[in-house]
């Protein structure tokens, strides 16, 4: 993998329901959260949330409860899922760093979009998933455990609302920067 000094992480939100989506609606991305960890230092930078407008779907009252994220957020601030993604290769420079997520859903979710609406996929193929690391870095904790748990095990403060993307993507920095300190003393 394409080592950088500075890593992408992304957080996405998406619509949801607290059963199966309505007929004719499917889950879309309603938010790209974003920032820039320094490597070494854990810093961050240049975080943000990019409110997204589905296409074919509402923000059912089950979401919002989640997210915080409401219908009239996306149809006042939201924007099309391409220029959120030209954002990302403008602003962060999403081709050429090494990105990070926590667990593959991201990953699978922005493929599928991206192949959905025909657009060109924004994100480098050097790809950490912070789910993984931490679950292979930290003793005793099964495999697959979520953010929120994690950063209780290590002993870390869960900032913001837990399923905001502008939020989360902070909250996943401080696992990634717990995991590269620990693998480089390995």
């Amino acid at each position: 993998m394409k080592t950088t000094d500075k890593i992408l992480i992304i957080d996405l939100e998406a619509t949801c329901w607290n059963d199966r989506p309505p007929k004719g609606q499917e889950s879309e991305i309603i938010e790209i959260g974003v920032c820039i960890m320094d490597a070494k230092t854990g810093k961050i930078s240049q975080n943000e949330g990019i409110l997204v407008k589905p296409q074919s779907s509402k923000v059912s009252p089950f979401c919002t409860e989640l997210t915080s994220i409401t219908q009239k957020m996306l149809d006042d601030d939201g924007i099309l899922l391409e220029d959120a993604l030209d954002i990302l290769r403008a602003e962060y420079d999403s081709e050429e760093l090494t990105w990070a997520s926590y667990g593959n859903y991201d990953v699978n979710m922005l493929q599928n979009q991206a192949r959905k609406f025909n657009i060109d996929y924004p994100l480098s193929d050097d790809h950490i998933n912070v789910k993984t690391l931490f679950g292979e870095l930290h003793p005793g904790v099964r495999k697959s455990v979520g953010m929120a748990r994690a950063l209780s095990e290590l002993n870390l403060k869960l900032e913001g609302t837990h399923h905001r993307g502008v939020d989360d993507v902070k909250n996943i920095a401080k696992i990634l920067h717990w995991c590269l300190k620990t693998d480089f003393l390995y």
